[in-house]
C-alpha cells in the first residue's frame, strides 16, 4: 500500500437545511478517531483545522434556506479543496451534502489544471439534483449535483468552470427521489444505482462498471459519501434517514474497492449530525469506512462494544 498524504479538512456548515446538529460533524469526527485510525495505516495525515464560510449577508427569501450562507461556504469549501488537492488527499469532515457544492467545484477546478476529468461517486439515498426552483423543501443541501452539472437556477453561486458531464458520475444507493428530480435525471446519463438493483445484481457490479470508466479515461474521482447511503439502523445519526439502505458490509465493501482502485483523490463525509447518535456509533462507522477506503482490511477492522 503506498501512503498517502491524508489532509483533514473541517466543514462546520449547517446551512443546507432546517435541522440542526451537522455543524458538530467535523469535533465528532475527530473524537471518533480519524486521524489516527489513518495514521496507524501508514499514511501521513495534517488536520488543517475547520474551513470557514466567506463573508456574506443573509437575506431573505419566500423559499430557500440560507441561500448566501451557503453560496459563501461553496465558495471557501471550492478554494480550500483546489489548495488541498494540489498537497495530498483532502478528506473533508461535514457538514449537510451542500457543502459537496464546493468540494467538487474545487475539485474541478483541480482536474481541469491537471488536464484530467474529474469523475464523481455519489453515496446517497438522494439524488440531490434539485435546483433552486424545483425543490419544495428549499433546503439547498438537495441541489449540489443539480450546481456542478450547470442546471439553472444557480446564478447567485460561483461559477462553474464547465459543468461537470453527466457520464462522469454515478449515484449509488438511492431509495428517496422527488419526483423532479426524478424526471430530470431520466434525462440524463448519469449512471442511477438503486437498492432495488443492489439487491438484484449486488454493488459490486454497478461500482465495477464506473470505476473501470474512470480508469479507462484516467480520471481524478471525488467520492462523496452520505451517512443516509447506509441503514439507519446501523448509522442513525442523520436527519434524512431512510430504510433499506446499505448494510454495514457493502458500505466496507465499497471503501475496499475504492481502495484497490487507486482511484480515488478526494473524500466527502457528510450529513453526520451527532445530536442524532446512539454514543458515537455512526461516526466510528464512518470513520472505520474511511478507514477501509484507505486500506484497512477486513482482518485488521476493530471489534465494537456499544
Amino acid at each position: 500500500m503506498t501512503p498517502q498524504n491524508c489532509i483533514l479538512l473541517g466543514a462546520p456548515m449547517d446551512s443546507g437545511k432546517r435541522r440542526l446538529g451537522c455543524l458538530m460533524g467535523p469535533d465528532a469526527y475527530r473524537t471518533a478517531g480519524l486521524a489516527t485510525a489513518l495514521g496507524d495505516l501508514g499514511h501521513t495525515v495534517t488536520d488543517r483545522g475547520n474551513v470557514p464560510p466567506a463573508p456574506y449577508i443573509p437575506g431573505q427569501h419566500a423559499k430557500l434556506h440560507a441561500l448566501e450562507e451557503t453560496v459563501a461556504w461553496t465558495q471557501s469549501l471550492a478554494d480550500a479543496a483546489e489548495a488541498a488537492l494540489n498537497d495530498g488527499t483532502p478528506i473533508f469532515m461535514g457538514g449537510d451534502h451542500a457543502l459537496a457544492s464546493g468540494t467538487v467545484l474545487g475539485a474541478m477546478r483541480h482536474a481541469q489544471a491537471q488536464k484530467r476529468p474529474l469523475f464523481v461517486l455519489w453515496l446517497d439515498a438522494h439524488s440531490d439534483f434539485h435546483t433552486p426552483e424545483s425543490t419544495d423543501s428549499g433546503n439547498l443541501h438537495g441541489t449540489p449535483l443539480g450546481y456542478v452539472t450547470g442546471r439553472e437556477g444557480f446564478d447567485a453561486f460561483p461559477a462553474l468552470p464547465y459543468p461537470l458531464p453527466h457520464d462522469n458520475i454515478a449515484i449509488i444507493g438511492l431509495r428517496s427521489v422527488d419526483a423532479a428530480e426524478r424526471a430530470a435525471l431520466q434525462e440524463t446519463t448519469i449512471q442511477r444505482v438503486d437498492m432495488r438493483e443492489i439487491d438484484e445484481t449486488g454493488i459490486a457490479t454497478p461500482l465495477n462498471a464506473f470505476l473501470a470508466k474512470v480508469a479507462a479515461a484516467n480520471g481524478m474521482l471525488h467520492v462523496s459519501l452520505d451517512v443516509d447511503f447506509l441503514d439507519p439502523s446501523v448509522a442513525p445519526a442523520v436527519g434524512t434517514t431512510v430504510p433499506g439502505g446499505a448494510t454495514v458490509r457493502e458500505g466496507h465493501l465499497v471503501m475496499e474497492m475504492l481502495h484497490d482502485s487507486g482511484l480515488m483523490t478526494s473524500l466527502d463525509l457528510v450529513e453526520l449530525n451527532p445530536f442524532l447518535d446512539e454514543r458515537g456509533r455512526t461516526a466510528r462507522l464512518m470513520v472505520d469506512l474511511a478507514a477501509s477506503a484507505f486500506g484497512r482490511r477486513v482482518f485488521d477492522r476493530p471489534t465494537r462494544a456499544y
